[in-house]
């Protein structure tokens, strides 16, 4: 598997109960710092580039710290930001350190409120000052605001401009610190709005603090910023002065879980870290809806506000194929459902001969469409046995009878991973043939000449790992014809919500889809799109259409999976190879409340996507012309 790259998670926390309470029942006043870093360590698959966790005081006096932070960079950013904090502590005597009064009053991240996020980054921007949460201060606790996210939004241009437009001068240009920029100006308004109200009811001093305080409302600043922003986004915020935030965006592309009780509540970006974290079912923990966000006011009381009208349904897709961990109930399912669904396209692959095909997976994420393969199979020989039995007009004989019980899937461990290739080995040819190493075989798992060998992956993306290690690998085992099966579709475009495919050349369908034309002297289907894409974009008005999906157009899903095998057979490789991928209703058949699905149709669900794309593709082309030295008109 080609690792792909996912924006982020975020995990929430918020107490809803003095810190002594969590001490007296759970035997620690760190309950919510603990369980901040179980949600944390549970969704470390999505991000490995860094960490950060942010946290609020609700009774801290004036003077006093009351806003605390965390971040570091690098695979062991969680354990390195959790060690941070407690070598805080060190020092503390024993009995003032497991005393929540002391702490609450004299040691940090000794808090109500608590915030994480684990960072990948889609963009190409990395170091500390990327990674969230970011912060921003003021003297004014309601208008501290600490914000992170699982987003990519495709317009930071437009806010930017937009902000800019104003008089602020943001210092760093990136998604999440614009971001930033626009929701504390917001936050700015509101409780300057507040204070006018507080003045004229002839509060003064404290007073006034305290009123702004007790009716802030976050909802009234989402619904100013929120309208212009064009992408995938879970938004997780904290004040100083206690608010706690978490909003979805209205065509629910990224994905939001939350669980509440009396004494807390819990946020993060997948059920089952909840579930486990908490100890508490799937059914005890509900999602965010699209366009909406929780909220927890100062007092701790728990709201839900519609911010947004929701928009048409495209919850990501690849969440349930790839990114989201299987244990989720759901999730796991549909990933059994994925392989199920291709059982008929893989009996086709190998004229229907069971007897001679062995089955296998590309560890790890495919395992359970495996599972589902395996399933869908046995189901199909069952019918087949039953089919046979039926058939006989007359009583089978021992030696017919064991023939039709014997027939079995052939199910093998073939491929295993072996090492992770080190980026110290940067020299080409000697970091191409550790490359061919990532992937180990079993040897004597199949007979050589006379089997067929079927073997599952998630997804095919760029096709890097399967050209440099795996045909190659399998090929070692000697079968008669090597099937590759994708659980997932064609990925034929970027993705702009948060995944790290943004380039069209990335792709071995479009360069699949480009050798084709190339080939047919069709060269001319490049030009046009590459024209009206071009026209598109000096006219951005009106509505937008994806350009690229003309590169695709003249051929079938089977034509570029074929030309696909071309490009990423290695040479010398003996065996005959073929592609199966997922089909598109396929996976909406596996996935019904998961539809979104841009990167395998071009069908992308924001005017961003679609600029994007297009944009992408213009880039290629005049990249791709200006190598050759040849101007493009248009």
């Amino acid at each position: 598997m080609e690792q792909l790259k996912h924006e982020c998670g975020v995990a929430m926390i918020r107490l809803l109960k003095p810190l002594e309470y969590y001490h007296q029942k759970y035997g620690s006043w760190m309950y919510g710092l603990n369980k901040l870093y179980l949600l944390m360590e549970k969704q470390y698959n999505r991000g490995q580039e860094g960490a950060g966790l942010a946290c609020v005081k609700l009774e801290a006096n004036p003077g006093e710290e009351y806003m605390f932070r965390e971040r570091a960079i690098g695979t062991g950013a969680i354990t390195e930001i959790f060690s941070n904090v407690h070598n805080m502590y060190k020092g503390v005597e024993k009995d003032k350190l497991s005393d929540p009064f002391f702490a609450k009053s004299n040691l940090p991240f000794a808090g109500e409120l608590y915030m994480g996020h684990l960072r990948y980054s889609t963009t190409g921007k990395s170091g500390m000052s990327y990674i969230h949460p970011f912060l921003r201060r003021n003297n004014w606790r309601a208008k501290n605001l600490a914000l992170c996210g699982n987003f990519n939004l495709t317009n930071i241009e437009d806010i930017f401009n937009q902000i800019t437009a104003i008089g602020q001068h943001p210092r760093i240009y990136s998604d999440t610190y614009i971001i930033l920029e626009q929701m504390g100006h917001r936050l700015d308004r509101e409780v300057e709005r507040l204070f006018k109200q507080s003045q004229e009811q002839h509060l003064c001093g404290t007073e006034i603090t305290q009123s702004i305080e007790n009716q802030i409302d976050l909802a009234n600043v989402l619904k100013e910023c929120t309208p212009v922003w064009d992408g995938g986004y879970v938004i997780c915020g904290l004040t100083g002065s206690g608010e706690t935030f978490s909003m979805r965006d209205p065509w629910g592309i990224r994905p939001a879980f939350y669980y509440v009780d009396d004494e807390i509540m819990v946020l993060a970006s997948e059920r089952p870290v909840i579930q486990t974290a908490m100890n508490v079912q799937a059914e005890d923990i509900k999602e965010l809806n699209r366009g909406e966000a929780i909220f927890v006011s100062k007092k701790g009381e728990v709201k839900i506000s519609q911010i947004l009208e929701p928009r048409e349904n495209q919850a990501c897709s690849f969440e349930r194929i790839y990114f989201s961990r299987g244990s989720d109930r759901d999730i796991y399912q549909e990933r059994k459902k994925l392989g199920e669904n291709l059982v008929p396209r893989i009996l086709k692959a190998i004229d229907n001969d069971l007897k001679n095909t062995v089955f296998s997976f590309i560890p790890n994420t495919a395992e359970v469409a495996y599972y589902g393969i395996q399933e869908g199979l046995n189901n199909y020989l069952n019918q087949i046995k039953k089919d046979w039995i039926a058939d006989r007009s007359h009583l089978l004989q021992e030696e017919e009878l064991e023939r039709i019980l014997s027939m079995k899937i052939r199910c093998e461990k073939v491929a295993i991973k072996d090492i992770k290739l080190r980026t110290f080995i940067a020299e080409g040819n000697s970091r191409n043939d550790l490359a061919a190493h990532v992937y180990d075989i079993t040897y004597g798992s199949i007979r050589p000449g006379l089997d067929n060998l079927v073997v599952i992956d998630d997804s095919i993306v760029r096709g890097t790992t399967l050209r440099q290690s795996i045909i190659k690998i399998l090929d070692r085992l000697q079968p008669k014809k090597i099937v590759i099966v994708s659980s997932s579709p064609q990925v034929r475009y970027p993705d702009y919500y948060g995944i790290d495919m943004s380039r069209m050349n990335e792709f071995i369908a479009f360069r699949a889809a480009v050798a084709l034309l190339e080939e047919r002297n069709r060269e001319d289907v490049l030009l046009v799109a590459y024209q009206k894409a071009k026209k598109q974009q000096a006219q951005p008005n009106g509505q937008l259409v994806n350009y690229v999906q003309d590169i695709y157009e003249p051929f079938t899903d089977e034509e570029i999976s074929a030309k696909m095998v071309e490009l990423l057979t290695p040479a010398g490789t003996n065996a005959k190879v073929e592609i199966v991928y997922q089909t598109i209703e396929g996976l909406h058949a596996s996935c019904p409340e998961h539809p979104g699905d841009w990167y395998f149709s071009g069908n992308y669900p924001t005017p961003g996507g679609i600029r994007l794309v297009n944009k992408a593709f213009i880039n290629y082309m005049e990249d791709i012309y200006f190598n050759k030295g040849i101007k493009l008109a248009f």
